[in-house]
């Protein structure tokens, strides 16, 4: 019998991410605490810019856009956010998405499923994803609530368990 295996990705629905930011942008021109304090949030180019007059008013599209990720399912360890900067009279945030797991955290997970995992099951890093194999479909599961348990300080996705 072939050996199953899945992959472990780090991916991000951009149309999710979308979505959230434009539910965001909705709430902020509706809410009665921002009118007349110019805060906004929108897409500037591969970047999500935050804007508004305070800092605490910033930090706060901040965390309403973070509200609106979670309610999508998004991890927000996929966002990389920027400390509030000062730009003239406004405050700004930038952030980011992270996705694709790099060359270092693929071999700290390689590393976890090694030393903490099931005898047999392999993993290899294939481009910006992980592709773990074995021969027993409950040593890939085991694996993966292994993985589930671990904190890492990136979102980790499990896709073609096959």
């Amino acid at each position: 019998m072939a050996d199953s295996s899945f992959d472990i990705v780090s991916k991000v629905e951009r149309q999710e991410v979308d979505n959230a930011l434009n539910q965001a942008a909705k709430e902020i021109s509706q809410r009665y605490d921002f009118k007349g304090v110019d805060a906004s949030i929108a897409w500037s180019g591969e970047r999500i810019e935050m804007r508004a007059n305070s800092e605490e008013r910033v930090k706060a599209v901040l965390d309403i856009f973070q509200s609106k990720l979670i309610k999508r399912g998004i991890s927000l360890k996929a966002l990389d956010t920027g400390e509030p900067q000062a730009s003239g009279k406004e405050y700004r945030i930038s952030a980011s998405l992270q996705e694709g797991i790099s060359q270092e955290n693929a071999k700290k997970v390689a590393k976890v499923i090694r030393d903490e995992g099931p005898k047999g099951v392999k993993a290899q890093v294939q481009g910006d994803e992980l592709r773990v194999t074995s021969k027993s479909r409950d040593s890939l599961q085991e694996v993966i609530s292994l993985l589930k348990g671990k904190d890492f300080d990136f979102a980790l996705q499990y896709v073609n368990f096959r």
